[in-house]
C-alpha cells in the first residue's frame, strides 16, 4: 500500500488541474516528513525513499509547480543557502532557528503603514513582501552554547 501525502495537499493540486504523480507524491512526502526545510540535494535524497528513480530535474520541476501553487516556499538560511518547506495557504512568514534551521510558520503581519511609508519615500507600487525572522528555537536555547 502506497503512503499518500496529506489530503489537503493532494486536493489543492487537483483543484489547480495537477495530478498527484509518483514524483510529486515523493517530494511532498519528503517535505512532510522533514523536521526542517530541505535543500534541493537533501530533498532529492529524501524523495528517493519514496521513488528510488526520481531525478534531480524532476525534483526541481516539482518544486516549481508546488511553489507556483503556494504549497511550498523557499526559506533562506543563514549560511546563504536556501531550502524548501511546506506552507499554509495565504500570507505567512517564517521564524528560522539560526542554529538548527528549524522553521516555524507565522500568520499575519501588519506592515501596511510601513509599506505605505516606503511607497511615499520611493514611489514604488509595492506588490508584496517576504519576511523571515532569525532567532534561536526553544530547544537550542536550552542547549546553550
Amino acid at each position: 500500500m502506497a503512503i499518500l501525502p496529506s489530503q489537503s495537499l493532494a486536493a489543492r493540486l487537483h483543484q489547480h488541474g495537477f495530478k498527484l504523480t509518483r514524483a510529486r507524491r515523493a517530494v511532498i512526502l519528503a517535505l512532510e516528513e522533514a523536521a526542517r526545510p530541505l535543500s534541493i540535494a537533501d530533498l532529492h535524497t529524501a524523495a528517493q525513499a519514496h521513488a528510488a528513480d526520481i531525478g534531480l530535474v524532476t525534483v526541481y520541476r516539482t518544486l516549481e509547480v508546488l511553489a507556483g501553487l503556494g504549497l511550498v516556499r523557499p526559506v533562506h538560511l543563514l549560511d546563504n543557502c536556501h531550502a524548501y518547506a511546506l506552507c499554509s495557504p495565504g500570507h505567512t512568514h517564517h521564524v528560522i532557528c539560526q542554529r538548527c534551521n528549524r522553521v516555524v510558520e507565522i500568520e499575519g503581519c501588519d506592515l501596511s503603514a510601513y509599506l505605505e511609508e516606503i511607497t511615499a519615500i520611493t514611489g514604488y507600487h509595492i506588490t508584496g513582501h517576504w519576511l523571515e525572522i532569525a532567532g534561536l528555537c526553544p530547544e537550542c536555547q536550552r542547549a546553550g552554547d
